[in-house]
């Protein structure tokens, strides 16, 4: 496996200090990776720069046909990627071999979106020409969650829309993403796509770069808003995906059987690491039971385990800090009150393996409600009254998305449409579409992702004046 920056086209080896990337399932290194210095960053961004002079005139079917290759490319060698997205992220090898492949669909549809040039007619008989313009160098930095998707997310459309980018993957996951990067540079010239490595310091320098015109970012609020501030200085612009609450909301004409497998998944995706997952769960009371039921009975099933292993179902949290955290808050719901419901079966001592777990008996106060966890735990919650459930749906700084289960769609449209978020999913959660824009309201998030309109976002507009 490579660990070494690429940059310009190049591999190269980082000077800066070495960190070490675990597998989560073990909490073995992987392999030692030296990061990438500061001086290592500005030679990535003025490769871009130098770059960017000949690839914005590059013609749309030349990307798309790099694009075509370098999706079959990632294809060919799917078995080793999502090995490798396995062993850094910890996820069943299954639901790496879906990343791999989303990303490779997800390519192509890129592919198929045309840049729009808009004809304006004016009433003094000019002609207005509205053009798309690539903005520059974009920096991208992506989170552990999903390491090769995101970063899919993030360089495309920049590609797409003929700027250049340089990424800093997630210190916990590179692997993946070195990988990805390296089958672009083999179908895009030097300097276009380049990636570097380590830790916030490195993805410091990169966002607060002068020459950086842009930077997409997907992580926490807190360092979201860090990258916000420090973009003012330049009037770079910012797309953030930040962090998520997302709220659940089954009424109570559901059929119990049919939807809890959904729900489960939705809540319990990549071990509930996923910003669009459903982490609150608010039930009528008239089906509170029975579900509660279901859920658990398919929590109980689950295999816990190394993600190599043919038999796991679900996997290891990703680093450390975050089963602390997801540890920590299923302690603080049960001393406030709460009851776990699902079976606590004995983990593998090394590794960071939790449990899917259920929580009931708890409110919002308690922090597994309020906060976001990004892990495997789902607080459970009661209720009797649609308005009531809405403004309590609606009762938090996150906006990233929501869900409305129900049988009546013209109802639950009528609910969706009065909640706060970003994207509402009737009768499924967190399945994101690369043709639908999705980006979060209030604090989780900046701007949007997909779409043409996602896409358009990586470009200025320029109005052409002509006269006769």
């Amino acid at each position: 496996m490579n660990s070494n920056m690429l940059l310009n086209g190049e591999s190269v080896q980082g000077l800066g200090e070495a960190f070490s990337v675990l597998n989560p399932a073990t909490e073995q290194s992987l392999v030692e990776i030296k990061s990438s210095s500061v001086e290592q960053v500005n030679q990535a961004i003025e490769a871009a720069k130098t770059a960017f002079k000949t690839w914005q005139h590059t013609s749309d079917e030349n990307i798309n046909a790099s694009f075509a290759k370098i999706a079959q490319d990632i294809r060919a060698e799917a078995a080793e990627i999502a090995e490798l997205i396995t062993l850094e992220q910890g996820k069943p090898l299954g639901l790496a071999q879906f990343e791999v492949e989303a990303g490779a669909s997800w390519i192509e549809y890129i592919s198929s979106l045309e840049i729009p040039v808009e004809t304006v007619p004016d009433p003094s008989g000019k002609i207005i020409k509205v053009y798309n313009r690539p903005l520059g160098v974009i920096a991208s930095i992506t989170p552990w969650n999903w390491p090769f998707m995101i970063a899919i997310w993030h360089l495309f459309p920049a590609l797409k829309t003929k700027n250049t980018i340089v990424n800093k993957p997630s210190e916990y996951t590179p692997l993946s993403t070195i990988k990805l990067v390296e089958i672009i540079n083999r179908h895009l010239p030097k300097g276009v796509c380049s990636i570097v490595l380590g830790k916030g310091d490195v993805g410091q320098a990169l966002s607060e770069h002068p020459s950086i015109d842009k930077v997409t970012f997907t992580g926490s609020t807190r360092t979201g808003q860090s990258i916000l501030s420090h973009s003012v200085n330049t009037l770079k612009s910012v797309v953030l995906e930040l962090g998520g609450n997302d709220v659940g909301i089954v009424l109570d004409d559901v059929d119990v059987d049919q939807v809890a497998e959904k729900i489960f998944g939705s809540a319990f995706l990549n071990m509930g690491q996923t910003c669009a997952a459903l982490k609150r769960l608010y039930v009528h009371e008239n089906v509170y039971d029975a579900l509660a039921a279901k859920l658990t009975e398919i929590a109980n099933a689950q295999v816990v385990g190394d993600g190599m292993k043919p038999e796991t179902t679900f996997g290891p949290v990703q680093n450390r800090m975050q089963y602390n955290k997801v540890k920590a808050l299923i302690e603080d719901a049960v001393q406030q009150g709460g009851k776990i419901i699902t079976a606590q079966k004995d983990v593998a001592e090394n590794g960071y393996f939790i449990t899917p777990t259920l929580v009931t008996n708890v409110q919002e106060g308690v922090a597994l409600v309020d906060e976001e966890q990004f892990g495997p735990a789902l607080p459970m919650i009661k209720f009797s009254d649609v308005e009531d459930v809405i403004a309590r749906a609606n009762n938090t700084t996150f906006g990233l998305g929501g869900s409305v289960w129900s049988k009546d769609i013209a109802k639950a449209e009528q609910i969706a449409s009065r909640l706060e978020t970003g994207t509402v999913w009737i009768n499924s959660h967190s399945d994101l579409s690369p043709a639908a824009e999705f980006g979060g309201w209030k604090m989780s998030g900046l701007g949007y992702s997909f779409g043409l309109s996602g896409l358009l976002l990586f470009t200025h507009k320029q109005a052409v004046h002509i006269s006769q």
